[in-house]
């Protein structure tokens, strides 16, 4: 009886290591540590030489990071709209409805002429993450870069 326990221990250790390999695999190491940590990556835009889009990426970072509730926060700016995904403090969860009204709020009253796209999904934070980390390759192109912030923000309204 003793020896099929470890049998089955084993069996079930096999298969939850290679269930975790695998979904490691595709993804950053950013994205990967910001599962365990806050990782406050760099704003960015897609068009790099766009100063005042940076300037405004900062700006918004540092206003939602002024919210008790936020812990990490990731922003792009694309040509038309803005990307800001967070994420909330664990035992702030319960108000993910106010948390979010407040920062539509916050944004919609510093910055009325941009249209944000705001999620405090995970799966959309690290999506961000990884687009923030291909960004920083000089041969990842400003086109390539607004497509694949467009997919982010499609994936953002599927889910809604």
């Amino acid at each position: 009886m003793n020896q099929r326990r470890w049998q089955y221990f084993f069996i079930v250790l096999i298969v939850t290591l290679t269930a975790a390999g695998c979904s490691f695999g595709k993804t950053s190491p950013d994205s990967r540590k910001s599962m365990i940590q806050s990782v406050n990556p760099e704003p960015d835009t897609v068009a790099p030489y766009e100063q005042k889009n940076k300037e405004l990426a900062e700006k918004v970072e540092k206003d939602i990071q002024t919210l008790d509730a936020i812990y990490d926060v990731a922003v792009i700016k694309g040509k038309e709209e803005t990307l800001v995904a967070y994420k909330v403090k664990h035992l702030k969860r319960f108000g993910m409805k106010k948390i979010e009204k407040d920062i539509n709020k916050l944004l919609e009253d510093h910055y009325p002429n941009e249209d944000f796209v705001v999620s405090s999904d995970y799966k959309i934070f690290i999506e961000t993450i990884e687009l923030l980390e291909r960004m920083k390759d000089p041969s990842f192109s400003e086109k390539k870069a607004e497509q694949q912030l467009q997919r982010v923000i499609s994936l953002k309204k599927e889910m809604t």
